[in-house]
């Protein structure tokens, strides 16, 4: 599964797999490592990655994880794929919201010349009996709604577009 975490100012991508002890992350082509993460019966965390195991203390915030290892604290961020695909599109093309799967529309909450803050629910879809909330990746107007209830898209279809607010 393909997960991808806002570390400072840059994005990690992994891909992570199941192991017989845990999970293999996988940090690009050539680099693996094993980790394990074992809850303690005294509340402690014991981390192991690539057989070095450490303590650990691991809180989260919404989207946010704070990771304490070896005295230094990691800050993560993970990011929604629909999130990361609305920020791969910024400006001209990207103001096209495009379907992350194929799938069909359930609803859609907006109607052309429609203002539409940043996070407003534009349109409801379904994919493999999975709905998913699109929302707007930015403040705009809605210029198209491409796509009714009921009909059916493939991955990357152009669902809704957006154009900037003319202040």
């Amino acid at each position: 599964m393909h997960h991808a975490f806002e570390i400072a100012d840059g994005e990690q991508g992994v891909e992570l797999s199941r192991t017989p002890k845990g999970y293999r992350l996988h940090l690009d082509d050539t680099q693996a490592i094993d980790v394990v993460l074992r809850s303690e019966t005294d509340g402690a965390l014991r981390l192991s990655i690539d057989g070095r195991t450490i303590d650990a203390v691991i809180a989260t915030r919404g989207d946010e994880v704070f990771i304490h290892l070896d005295g230094e604290v990691y800050q993560l961020r993970y990011r929604h794929p629909l999130e990361r695909l609305a920020a791969q599109h910024q400006g001209g093309a990207a103001d096209g919201i495009r379907a992350p799967m194929p799938g069909s529309v359930i609803t859609v909450a907006v109607s052309v010349g429609d203002s539409v803050s940043r996070g407003q629910t534009l349109l409801m879809m379904e994919s493999m009996k999975m709905e998913t909330t699109l929302v707007a990746p930015r403040d705009g107007v809605v210029a198209a709604v491409n796509f009714a209830a009921g009909q059916s898209f493939d991955r990357d279809a152009l669902l809704l577009s957006l154009e900037p607010v003319i202040a």
